[in-house]
């Protein structure tokens, strides 16, 4: 009886881990796999399995050549899924080179072994540049715990050196802060609220260290906050003064601002081919040059404190050459 369950499980796991469309297998096949697992079977007895293999949800497909052939069809994740999570997970900076092979480790186990291997030839792309904290996972997993607790957290704040090591800000300090929400612009950040400032700042996870929730509930959150809106009001994640700022740029990057501002802004015709954007921004220095970049074909119009700070910005870059 023993064996009689085991097979049935051993039988599972050859056509989950063996087989797909390009690589079936025939029932003598399947009573040699379980002959080298000291398993004998009659090919009734696999035929019986295979009934209960498909009564038990697995989509058991069986084709006719010169030989009678099966495979496991559909599969929780189809190969161009994994694909595209595999190539997800590789181009992730916040995930470290050795996570990210554990994960894309994990995900081969869902496709066949043949299937694996296509996998497998696409982690050369590994060696752009990825987080050095191995703690990110637990990090954000004790956000996203707090946050559904309404819980505060506890951790430090750290700066890379020159060495890799770590600087800790405020010689160590412990911060207390409100997790509002997690985001994703390249980097996984933490957002925060302080009630008695009023205002919203944020974290990268991956230099947090030591987070823990902390048993301490977590003040209210503005009404009004949304966390996708901040975001897009945010460049790269560098804090600014909060402005409605007014651009006039060529018609040739209406796509480009339609990425970056959404639907929330607001467009209009301008003169010669141009068009007018207006949005919430914060003018940091990462705003001014994302405006820079773009040379001639892009000005901003108001308020003259951002025009201001952007002429200081690029009189100050001019002077280092």
């Amino acid at each position: 009886m023993a064996h009689k369950k085991l097979r049935l499980l051993y039988l599972a796991q050859l056509f989950q881990e063996h087989t797909d469309e390009e690589h079936p297998v025939t029932v003598k096949e399947m009573i040699d796999y379980l002959e080298t697992l000291g398993i004998c079977a009659e090919r009734k007895a696999v035929y019986d399995d295979l009934e209960l293999l498909r009564m038990a949800g697995m989509d058991i497909v069986h084709t006719k050549t010169k030989t009678h052939n099966y495979h496991l069809g559909q599969r929780t994740f189809e190969l161009p899924e994994l694909k595209l999570l595999v190539d997800v997970v590789q181009a992730s900076p916040f995930l470290t080179a050795k996570k990210s092979m554990e994960l894309i480790g994990k995900l081969e186990s869902l496709a066949s072994t043949a299937q694996a291997g296509s996998l497998r030839r696409q982690v050369y792309v590994l060696n752009r540049v990825k987080t050095h904290n191995e703690q990110l996972y637990y990090n954000i997993d004790g956000i996203n715990k707090a946050i559904s607790e309404d819980k505060c957290i506890h951790f430090q704040y750290f700066d890379w050196t020159l060495r890799g090591g770590r600087s800790f800000r405020h010689g160590g300090k412990v911060y207390q802060e409100c997790p509002a929400a997690l985001c994703v612009d390249r980097n996984y950040y933490l957002i925060t609220y302080r009630p008695k400032e009023g205002r919203f700042i944020h974290f990268r996870v991956d230099r947090i260290s030591g987070l823990r929730v902390a048993d301490l509930a977590r003040p209210a959150l503005p009404v009004d906050f949304d966390p996708a809106r901040y975001v897009r009001t945010i460049f790269d994640m560098h804090s600014g003064d909060t402005q409605q700022v007014t651009l006039e740029m060529d018609r040739c990057l209406l796509n480009v601002v339609m990425d970056r501002f959404g639907l929330d802004a607001h467009y209009r015709a301008g003169p010669d081919g141009k068009f007018i954007v207006s949005a919430q921004v914060e003018v940091s220095p990462t705003f001014l040059s994302w405006v820079l970049c773009f040379g001639g074909q892009a000005r901003i119009l108001e308020p003259a404190s951002a025009r201001e700070a952007l002429c200081r910005l690029a009189g100050e870059a001019l002077a280092r050459y």
